[in-house]
């Protein structure tokens, strides 16, 4: 046995610290857009909120993203890996409340230590391209991109009944309510009605459900995604309310049972509730139901298990086709975000309002009878044929819903119409913290566009910023007024701030050309990079930022300014770290930091770890254990390399064996091929990372054994290659000191497709689930070869004796289970 030197001691800070410096000199991971490259891979993770410091889910989703970037620079392509920080809205705003500091301090601050932390990390960041929401230089364009649909007619002013958060004092978008209440404190939400700011997706809705089937995205985020848009086809309705000059308009998937209705009913929210009960002797009684509905979540009011309750309006609609009166009445199960706010209540045919007109007295009127024309007990909601449905008696459902709305269409009540449950992105926010919208009012010219030219409207400094139930920036006077840039004359600013989701759905677009000045991207930029080929962030944002994103390039694209109409090719969603069963928070004291872990451990430890815990598209608990046990398998590659490095002898161990040098390649050759097909789209990083330690096994048993030099060099600086994904720290070490070269610049390994073929498969053989030993077989041998062979062997005939073989599992390539009785 050859000396070898003593061991070099493992410090992985100053692992780190060396070869984060080489990256930042060489730059090492910056890219040029002009640059010819026959693979160009843009690769993404959703940029951070800065609010405090990162926590273990930014590692996560951070290491996903670097190690997919990583891995496809050495597989040819000439990758775009940027970041940027999400700097405007509550969660900064709220951050700087919190710290007693003005939100552009604190909010620099925390992007300090972001990007500290990533930079500590080792991420292969091309920081070249940052970009911040809350700089001019980048909120300029996001004022562009407003004004580019306020002259399109996709961003509008309305007054509208919107959900109030009477905690951060400003108006949500239905996405931010969580069964009543707001998404980010909790607090239950109330509904004030404002004049507020909203951009028209609606007008794209057809387009972001169909355009879904082209996206290589995760099924269930699609799923959600086609919920949230809501697509039913089915009948507008107009009904004339009796004796007043107003009309109620309905939208029914089932218009053949019309001649069932005996009621409408409107949602609490209705923005006609109140001019239909003023004056009323129902009005006090309308007020206080109302008042009592909009206390529960929208969750329990759409529970059908719920009593239904209601109070009749005291006024009445026409039936379109009857002429009869029947009762406008109030009901807290009908929800404004759902059609138009207004149900027609076919009680005979529906449960919910059946449940209702017993409740409170209300007709009910069978319109279905089953095929065999009995009538069915009720409610009935199937289809059937129709009865008491004047001219339409004896159609089938299917037919009678037919002619019933081209029967309404002759009179000019109804036609046939697709509807969505998506509604308009409402975007006005009462805060101080965000873009200001580029409008100005003026008395004579209304509502005004302030010219492209002198953008951007800057956000000023005031110190007065806590929320006030009005935007704070109301109180800014000087700011407030200004000159109407049609007239002259004189103007007033929009005061209310840009939802930050405005923010974040297109930033993605700024980094291929963060320099420009003359527009937010060029066409060259766009034609380089877009769409992002891998999006990688959480599954909360399958809704909101993903939608809002995929409606705004949709817009841009035209408008001409974009040449994809998609801003995500593939979407990967990593799932959530918890302490103890429980999601992580302060409040619970359960929070793990990034900070304690890479002191004691190292950042490469802290990146492996997350990656190994669990399949990454799924949740993972914290364990103190599991990170200890990545830690001592960095320790074991590093010993090994002391080993190698250590010695010129061509054998180190106790002798030389040629097949426990084939075994070795073999292993090694295995490895390169799991790892390579774990990331290549699937990101099974946990089974890749386990293969690694499994051939680190491998080589400690070799060297203890006896190995050649040269075979267990090879072994070990492929481990280390393949580590580069998972730890670039301690992957660049010790590929540098076992070949002289550096990691990142080498191609991804390619096993030797000889190494993989044997002869022969080595089998574990079980007895009743016991092990009794191993056989070899040939490896293509047939399950039917391989019983036959296991029943011939002299320690499975020894173990069975007198017993009778039941049956004989094969599991191909692994085991054999012999079970007896």
């Amino acid at each position: 046995m050859t000396e070898v030197t003593p061991s070099t001691p493992f410090d992985p800070r100053a692992i780190e610290r060396r070869w984060q410096q080489v990256w930042q000199e060489e730059r090492s991971w910056e890219v040029s857009n002009s640059q010819p490259a026959d693979k160009r891979a843009y690769v993404l993770e959703m940029l951070p909120y800065t609010s405090g410091e990162p926590h273990v889910g930014h590692l996560k989703n951070y290491s996903v993203g670097d190690a997919v970037a990583h891995f496809l620079r050495r597989q040819g392509y000439y990758v775009l890996h940027p970041m940027g920080f999400d700097a405007f809205g509550l969660p900064a705003e709220n951050h700087a409340i919190r710290t007693h500091k003005h939100p552009r301090i604190s909010t620099d601050e925390s992007i300090a230590s972001f990007r500290e932390q990533f930079q500590q990390w080792g991420m292969s960041i091309d920081w070249s391209r940052e970009i911040s929401t809350h700089k001019p230089e980048y909120y300029r364009w996001t004022q562009w991109i407003f004004l580019q649909l306020f002259k399109n007619n996709l961003a509008y002013r309305k007054r509208s009944a919107v959900n109030w958060c009477p905690k951060d004092a400003t108006v949500l978008a239905n996405e931010q309510v969580i069964d009543g209440h707001c998404e980010r404190c909790g607090s239950l939400v109330e509904l004030k009605q404002l004049e507020q700011w909203f951009f028209r997706i609606t007008d794209y809705a057809e387009r972001l459900l169909r355009d879904l089937d082209q996206l290589d995205w995760p099924d269930h985020i699609k799923s959600m995604q086609r919920a949230w848009i809501g697509r039913s086809e089915g009948a507008g309705v107009t009904f004339k309310v009796a004796e007043q000059p107003q009309e109620i308009r309905v939208f029914t998937t089932r218009p053949d049972t019309l001649y069932g209705v005996t009621f409408l009913a409107l949602s609490p929210e209705h923005p006609d509730l109140d001019k239909l009960t003023a004056g009323t002797a129902q009005e006090a009684a309308v007020r206080e139901y109302v008042n009592t509905a909009r206390r529960a979540s929208n969750a329990e009011r759409g529970n059908e298990d719920r009593p239904k309750t209601g109070v009749h309006t005291g006024r009445y609609a026409i039936h379109p086709l009857t002429d009869q009166k029947i009762p406008i009445v109030v009901t807290d199960y009908v929800l404004m975000e759902y059609g138009t706010g207004a149900i027609m209540g076919v009680p005979a045919h529906d449960e919910r309002d059946f449940a209702l007109a017993k409740a409170i007295d209300l007709p009910i009127q069978p319109v279905v009878a089953l095929d065999d024309g009995s009538t069915p007990e009720l409610p009935f909601s199937g289809r059937g044929t129709a009865i008491h449905s004047g001219e339409f008696d004896g159609a089938p459902s299917g037919e009678a819903a037919t002619r019933i709305t081209g029967r309404l269409a002759d009179l000019g009540q109804g036609e046939s119409v697709v509807s969505y449950k998506l509604r308009d992105w409402l975007l006005s926010r009462q805060r101080y913290w965000g873009c200001p919208i580029p409008i100005v009012y003026c008395d004579g010219c209304g509502l005004v566009p302030v010219p492209e030219g002198e953008l951007p409207v800057h956000l000023p400094d005031i110190e007065d910023y806590a929320p006030k139930g009005k935007s704070p920036l109301a109180a800014a006077e000087d700011w407030v007024r200004t000159t109407c840039p049609r007239c002259g004359g004189e103007g007033r600013r929009e005061t209310d701030t840009m939802d930050t989701f405005v923010d974040s759905s297109w930033y993605y677009l700024r980094y291929c050309d963060p320099d420009n000045d003359s527009a937010p991207f060029s066409q060259e930029s766009m034609q380089a990079w877009a769409p992002v080929d891998q999006y990688i962030g959480g599954v909360e944002h399958a809704i909101l930022h993903l939608l809002y994103s995929r409606f705004l390039v949709k817009a841009l694209a035209d408008f001409g300014h974009l040449p994809v109409q998609e801003p995500f090719a593939k979407l990967f969603t990593q799932g959530m770290i918890t302490k103890d069963g429980a999601k992580m928070s302060k409040s619970k004291g359960n929070v793990v930091s990034p900070r304690t872990i890479i002191e004691k451990y190292g950042s490469d430890t802290a990146r492996c770890y997350v990656l190994f815990m669990g399949p990454p598209d799924q949740g993972g608990d914290w364990s103190d254990e599991g990170l200890e046990g990545v830690h001592r398998f960095f320790r074991r590659v590093w010993r090994y390399t002391d080993e190698i490095t250590g010695t010129g002898a061509e054998v180190i161990g106790k002798a030389e064996d040629p097949e426990r040098d084939l075994a070795l390649r073999r292993r090694t050759a295995w490895a390169i091929t799991k790892v390579t097909d774990d990331m290549s789209g699937k990101y099974a990083f946990n089974t890749a990372i386990a293969a690694l330690m499994t051939l680190s096994n491998d080589c400690s048993k070799a060297l203890q054994d006896g190995i050649r030099r040269e075979t267990v060099t090879e072994a070990v600086s492929t481990l280390a290659s393949l580590l580069l994904p998972f730890a670039p720290h301690l992957s660049s070490e010790v590929y540098h000191r076992l070949t002289g070269r550096q990691v990142w610049k080498e191609s991804w390994p390619v096993a030797d497709e000889s190494l993989l073929q044997t002869e022969t498969v080595e089998m574990i053989v079980q007895v009743n689930a016991k092990t009794r030993g191993r056989v070899s077989v040939p490896a293509d041998a047939s399950e039917d070869d391989i019983r036959v062979a296991v029943q011939e062997t002299a320690v499975i005939r020894e173990a069975v004796g007198d017993r009778t073989v039941k049956r004989i599992i094969v599991v191909p390539g692994r085991l054999v289970n012999v079970l007896v009785g």
